[in-house]
């Protein structure tokens, strides 16, 4: 039985950033993946899609160049060449990773596996078929969640993990005409982007009151208007109750605001979130903790078994990649005896529509439910240099403060690239910087950037530039 300090099962964000700093650490470890290392950001999520937005944003561009004394004639584009270039993509990136693996002298293992006690993982393929490990990281993900909705096993009815990982998709005319999205999250209305920048008729029907709940209210309605300006019909407090095939299309039947509604689609798309991916991971006897089908950690990501160790979708609330590689990190050095380099109290998240979402730390209808006194500077990005050149759609960056002590405890932003500028309103926070401190800072003109010097001045009121008036 080969013998490993550490074993990683889940080579995506998450696995092989924990996997390589516990080599870097002097760790002997072995990374277990039964698919394509990078896991489901890499190959079938986030890199994925963000690829497809960008050519579906440089697309709808192309309607506005005359605006910019450019011209061009009979603009097309091509589906199977814009999966072909997500293709290529995803296979660049996880070359990277795989030679990142071997160049630490990782031993990795392209087969899945199942955990028989604190200290054996069983692998389904190759020769040493059972392993040991002084300590077991579980990062094994999540896959998207399929509710108990009549219907959803029909013919086109699809989750993200279809829609961008299925090689039917990626042919010229499997384009839809029209797609209805079950679900206004994150997945839902980047997805929404990305087919009405096509042309698509497309359709969102969410349960909940507003498209994007867990955001800031003003986000989510400055981005309802947004869509519905590009054609996209939403349809909120609207619940699913079958789905049914009716001629050579499909039909939704839900309930909105009790009214029975049905909207029939070519394609519908199931977007209603992602949960713990632990099928399979244990053997028959043998099981650590779970809480509603997720791994149950402390704040060390041990398991109710010293040994063991989970991090990522598998456990976290926030299911983030971004969330699982700095877990995965950490959980590494204190698995090595090592103090955790990084602050996890500040999370970072990013929508990427256009405009952009970002978000990190506290919102004004969280600071309100946990009474904590906050103001609040804003500033309206239609006043920015960069904004107006680049055309771009009304957005704002939102910044709270603590009422007495103006030290930063939130930011909000929609705007063109604010999954950029997000971070230094997460540096900030992490270091408990003030108002003062972060509008201290000098910041390039004409950048979007400068945006963050305004709403921290708005703070206290001492913003300059105003968003000019509407003709």
């Amino acid at each position: 039985m080969k013998q490993y300090q550490l074993i990683v099962i889940g080579a995506g964000p998450g696995g092989y950033e924990a996997a390589i700093r516990a080599a870097q650490l002097g760790l002997h470890t072995a990374l277990i993946e039964r698919r394509q290392v990078g896991g489901t950001c890499l190959n079938r999520g986030c890199i994925p899609t963000k690829t497809m937005l960008h050519s579906a944003q440089l697309y709808k561009e192309t309607a506005h160049f005359e605006l910019f004394g450019l011209h061009t004639e009979n603009t097309s584009f091509d589906w199977a060449k814009i999966h072909q270039r997500k293709n290529d993509v995803v296979s660049k990136l996880r070359s990277g990773i795989e030679q990142l693996i071997k160049a630490n002298k990782i031993d990795f293992f392209n087969t899945s596996a199942s955990i028989l006690s604190p200290h054996e993982v069983q692998l389904e393929q190759g020769e040493e078929t059972t392993l040991y490990g002084d300590n077991i990281l579980i990062a094994t993900g999540s896959v998207p969640s399929r509710p108990p909705i009549p219907g959803l096993d029909l013919p086109g009815v699809v989750t993200s993990d279809e829609l961008l990982d299925d090689p039917s998709y990626a042919q010229t005319d499997s384009l839809p005409k029209e797609i209805l999205i079950i679900g206004g999250g994150v997945i839902g209305v980047e997805f929404a982007s990305v087919f009405s920048s096509f042309g698509c008729k497309v359709t969102i029907v969410e349960a909940l009151d507003r498209i994007l709940s867990t955001m800031d209210r003003e986000i989510s309605q400055n981005l309802s208007m947004i869509l519905k300006k590009r054609g996209v019909e939403i349809h909120t407090g609207a619940m699913v109750e079958r789905l049914e095939q009716s001629d050579g299309k499909l039909v939704c039947h839900f309930t909105e605001k009790e009214k029975p509604q049905q909207i029939s689609s070519q394609q519908i798309l199931v977007a209603i979130g992602r949960r713990a991916n632990t099928q399979g991971l244990f053997g028959n006897d043998f099981s650590v903790e779970m809480e509603r089908g997720h791994i149950v950690t402390d704040e060390s990501f041990r398991t109710s078994v010293d040994s063991i160790y989970a991090i990522g979708d598998v456990s976290a609330k926030i299911q983030l990649a971004h969330m699982a590689s700095a877990q995965g990190i950490c959980a590494a050095h204190i698995i090595a005896g090592k103090v955790p380099p990084i602050n996890l109290q500040a999370v970072p998240g990013c929508i990427y529509t256009d405009p952009e979402i970002a978000s990190v730390g506290l919102s004004e209808d969280e600071a309100k439910k946990q009474g904590i006194p906050v103001k609040k500077g804003k500033f309206i990005m239609s006043g920015n240099g960069r904004s107006i050149i680049d055309e771009q759609e009304r957005g704002f960056i939102k910044v709270l403060a603590h009422q007495d002590t103006d030290v930063i405890l939130g930011a909000q932003l929609m705007c063109s690239r604010a999954t950029d500028i997000v971070s230094e309103l997460s540096t900030a926070i992490v270091n408990g910087l003030t108002v003062d401190q972060l509008a201290a800072v000098i910041r390039p003109h004409p950048t979007f950037c400068e945006g963050v010097t305004e709403a921290v001045e708005d703070v206290h009121g001492m913003a300059i530039h105003l968003a000019p008036k509407k003709r």
